[in-house]
């Protein structure tokens, strides 16, 4: 469970509302394409911006959606533990099939403050937990030594997103875990070199406007077919990268909004992208057959 390709979903936002039409046509988009699962309400989802009942709409409107054909790994974690303990039990009570925890961003807590968070969770919801690290984004990281504890001591304390750009801690953490705890890229374009490494697939960014080709990417390495992964990850390593041209998920929408797929339409602070950025965005999106 949890390992393939993973969608980081957007939250598509029309007149200041969540746009409940658009996010039910872009998952069932996703769902046609072949991917495994959905990330409602991850940082890609703009989780901070959502108050706590549009946060569970998202949840229950991919719940229904979805319908049983993909997982679900809800994103429910906070900088508050109270925060994501009440989040976790209400997608718990959804239907979700899992919940996705980043590491509480801004008020930097200690491996220790990390360990007593997740396991306070873990110990309130009968969820499998995926922990998430991006210490780009939440100025700490979760230690491979935290992540042993916590697989040891919350049996639903299952895997991890790793976004720390990092070959090496990967080898590292599947050395701590061993073969069967899930290790997921949350790095595009470091998909491949990860899955090199030991990382069992990718919760994506870039799936949300190329779901078929992320998907048989992963799928292609899985199955030991080196050559179709690395021509695949050539082909869109461009994309990969200017996904991330300005902070996320601002390109994505902007990509999305391209292909007619949704409004462009945030929630402060963040904003539209600048006219060069949105140039060489446009530029790419075409050179990799996405847009004509």
């Amino acid at each position: 469970m949890f390992t393939g390709t993973y969608t980081a979903i957007v939250t598509p936002f029309k007149n200041g509302q969540i746009d409940a039409p658009a996010l039910e046509r872009l998952v069932k988009l996703q769902i046609r394409a072949g991917v495994d699962g959905i990330v409602p309400v991850g940082t890609t989802g703009e989780s901070p911006t959502v108050d706590y009942e549009e946060h569970l709409e998202i949840i229950a409107l991919t719940v229904k959606c979805c319908a049983g054909k993909v997982k679900v790994l809800a994103g429910t974690g906070g900088n508050s533990t109270s925060e994501a303990v009440y989040l976790t039990r209400e997608a718990e009570k959804i239907g979700a099939d899992g919940s996705l925890q980043v590491a509480p961003y801004y008020n930097k807590p200690t491996q220790e403050g990390l360990f007593q968070h997740f396991q306070e969770i873990a110990g309130t919801t009968r969820l499998p937990i995926v922990l998430y690290s991006i210490p780009g984004r939440c100025g700490v990281e979760i230690g491979v030594e935290t992540v042993r504890r916590l697989a040891r001591e919350c049996r639903n304390v299952i895997g991890i997103k790793e976004a720390g750009g990092s070959c090496d801690r990967v080898s590292q953490l599947r050395a701590a875990l061993g073969p069967k705890f899930v290790i997921q890229s949350g790095d595009d374009s470091l998909t491949l070199p990860f899955m090199a490494v030991g990382a069992d697939g990718v919760i994506s960014v870039a799936s949300n406007v190329v779901p078929r080709e992320v998907a048989q990417m992963v799928a292609a390495f899985r199955r030991g077919q080196i050559r179709k992964a690395s021509q695949l990850h050539a082909k869109y390593y461009p994309l990969f990268k200017d996904l991330f041209i300005e902070t996320n998920p601002v390109p994505i929408k902007a990509a999305l909004a391209m292909k007619g797929l949704i409004q462009e339409e945030y929630r402060l602070p963040l904003v539209p992208m600048s006219a060069a950025s949105r140039a060489k965005l446009r530029a790419t999106l075409k050179a990799c057959g996405v847009l004509k």
